[in-house]
């Protein structure tokens, strides 16, 4: 929670804090994210409007997790720019702590609880948008070797014999057991049986 008290509600008025949290569990997506409790680096500018509060900041966070070509593990760190405005709970002249009814919320609203307002959901959507869709550990990967599985980074030479399906491997096997087909395509013809020309006759 941030506290907004030494605002006031004098519009224009401004304030800008820097704040070290811990980061939140699930701060990321499956192959790359923030690590539970890694510390979250926060500058914050606030400055009171007519609505509200307007918080424009910052976050700088440590990411963990693994390539997705090698699948080795890797660490980068993420910079994510936010702005949000928390709005007064009490537009319309209503008591400082009373909340809007049900029906008069927008649920894509935020609002102020008190002097206090919560920066989680709003650091959570910056961080996950600011992740890379596609994180490699260097961008020349070449990813592992389809046949082993072995990372090709590590050994550039690897290689294999030239693999044969097994659906042609029967066929190569009675092509070297019949021998190559005549030059001339022709096949030899096999010989009469001595009743034969007594037959054309």
């Amino acid at each position: 929670m941030f506290d907004t008290r030494e605002l006031g509600r004098r519009p224009g008025a401004l304030k800008r804090i820097s704040r070290s949290v811990e980061a939140p569990a699930d701060l990321g997506v499956e192959v790359i994210g923030v690590p539970t409790g890694a510390r979250l680096d926060v500058e914050l500018r606030m400055e009171s409007v007519m609505e509200g509060v307007l918080v424009t900041g910052t976050v700088h966070a440590p990411l963990a997790g693994e390539c997705v070509r090698c699948l080795e593990p890797l660490a980068r760190e993420v910079e994510a720019d936010f702005q949000e405005m928390y709005a007064y709970p009490d537009l319309e002249g209503r008591g400082r702590s009373a909340e809007p009814a049900d029906e008069e919320r927008d649920e894509e609203t935020l609002y102020l609880q008190g002097d206090l307002f919560d920066l989680e959901p709003v650091l959570r959507d910056a961080v996950v948008l600011a992740l890379p869709l596609q994180p490699v550990c260097r961008e020349d990967c070449p990813g592992l070797c389809p046949d082993c599985g072995v990372p090709l980074a590590q050994d550039p030479d690897h290689q294999h014999d030239e693999a044969v399906d097994i659906r042609w491997a029967a066929l190569r096997e009675f092509a070297g057991r019949t021998g190559p087909a005549e030059p001339d395509g022709k096949q030899e013809k096999a010989p009469r049986a001595s009743g034969d020309e007594s037959q054309e006759k």
